[in-house]
C-alpha cells in the first residue's frame, strides 16, 4: 500500500510538472493579452485584400471592364464623325489621335473612383464594413491594398479601351515618351483612387457618392482638355483650368503617346507636372490616411 502511494504521489507530482512547464511553453509562444501578434508589415493579410477587391470587380467584368470601355469607344466615335473624319487636326495630329489619349485616361480614373468609392460604402450600408476594420490591418495597409486594387481596375479598364482604339482606322497610337505614360496613367489612377476612398468615408448612401462622380468628378474630366486644347479658351478659363489637377493628368498622357500637349513640348516643362502629381498624391495620401486613422464616419 505505501508503495502504492509513492507511485500515485510520484505520478500526480510529474503530471503536475509537465501541466506546469506546458504552461511556460505556451506563454513563450503567445504574448501578453492586448500585445499584437502580427508586427511589421502584415504582407499576407494586404494581399488578401487586394485579391478580395480585384475578385470582386473581376467577377462583374462585363459591367466593370468592358462596358467602360464601350462607353469611351463611343465618345471617340460621335466626336470623330461630328468633327469630320480626317478634316481637322489638332497639335499637328488628326483630331481622332488627339482625343485618343485623353479618352483612354478620362476612363482610368472615372474606373478607378468607381472602384474605390464602393468597398467601404457598401460595407457601411451592407452592416459589413466589420469584415474590414476588424482583420489585423493597419490603415495604411488597408488604405494601399483598396487604392492598387482602383488602380488595377484602372490599367483594365486603360488596356480595353486603347485596344479597342488601336483597331480604329482614324486612330494612330504610338509612344513618344513611355515614362509619362505609365508615370501619368498611375499617378492619375491613384489620385482617383484616393479621392474614391475619401468618398466613400463620407458618404452615408449610395447617393452621397453618385453626387461627388456627377458634380465634381465628372465636371473635371470633361473639362481638361480632353477634346480640346485650353490655348482656345479665354484667358480666365485658361487659368481656371490650370488650376484643374485633371489637366495635367490628361495633358501628360497625351505627351507620353504624341510628344506634344498644353502643358509643353518638353521634358522639362512636363517633369514639372509630374512632380506637381506627384506631390497632390502625396497630400492626398496623407489625407486619407489620417481619416482612416481617426475612424471617421467609420467607427460609432
Amino acid at each position: 500500500m505505501a508503495d502504492q502511494a509513492h507511485t500515485s504521489l510520484t505520478s500526480e507530482t510529474v503530471t503536475s510538472s509537465d501541466f506546469t512547464a506546458e504552461a511556460e511553453n505556451t506563454e513563450r509562444r503567445f504574448p501578453p493579452k492586448g500585445q499584437p501578434l502580427i508586427t511589421g508589415f502584415n504582407r499576407v493579410g494586404l494581399w488578401t485584400l487586394y485579391m478580395k477587391e480585384v475578385r470582386r470587380f473581376l467577377k462583374v467584368q462585363t459591367q466593370t471592364i468592358w462596358a467602360p470601355a464601350v462607353t469611351t469607344l463611343l465618345f471617340l466615335v460621335i466626336f470623330t464623325v461630328a468633327m469630320g473624319r480626317g478634316t481637322r487636326e489638332i497639335l499637328g495630329v488628326p483630331f481622332a489621335t488627339f482625343v485618343a489619349p485623353g479618352l483612354i485616361m478620362m476612363g482610368m480614373m472615372q474606373n478607378s473612383f468607381a472602384n474605390s468609392s464602393f468597398s467601404l460604402l457598401a460595407g457601411k450600408i451592407q452592416g459589413t464594413i466589420i469584415d474590414l476594420l476588424m482583420p489585423p490591418l493597419s490603415e495604411a495597409e488597408l488604405m494601399i491594398g483598396i487604392v492598387s486594387a482602383a488602380m488595377t481596375r484602372a490599367v483594365m479598364v486603360g488596356g480595353a479601351v486603347a485596344f479597342a482604339m488601336f483597331l480604329w482606322p482614324d486612330v494612330t497610337l504610338m509612344a513618344a515618351h513611355p515614362w509619362a505614360i505609365i508615370w501619368f496613367g498611375l499617378m492619375g489612377s491613384a489620385m482617383l483612387a484616393m479621392m474614391g476612398l475619401i468618398a466613400s468615408m463620407w458618404a452615408e448612401k449610395f447617393d452621397h457618392n453618385a453626387a461627388v462622380t456627377n458634380f465634381i468628378v465628372a465636371p473635371l474630366s470633361l473639362l481638361s482638355g480632353t477634346f480640346y486644347v485650353i490655348d482656345n479658351l479665354s484667358p480666365l478659363f485658361q487659368t481656371i483650368s490650370r488650376f484643374n489637377p485633371f489637366f495635367y493628368m490628361i495633358s501628360g498622357f497625351r505627351f507620353g503617346f504624341l510628344g506634344e500637349s498644353d502643358i509643353g513640348n518638353t521634358n522639362h516643362a512636363v517633369m514639372g507636372a509630374a512632380l506637381g502629381v506627384f506631390v497632390l498624391n502625396l497630400v492626398l495620401g496623407t489625407v486619407c490616411y489620417r481619416l482612416l486613422k481617426s475612424g471617421w464616419k467609420l467607427k460609432s
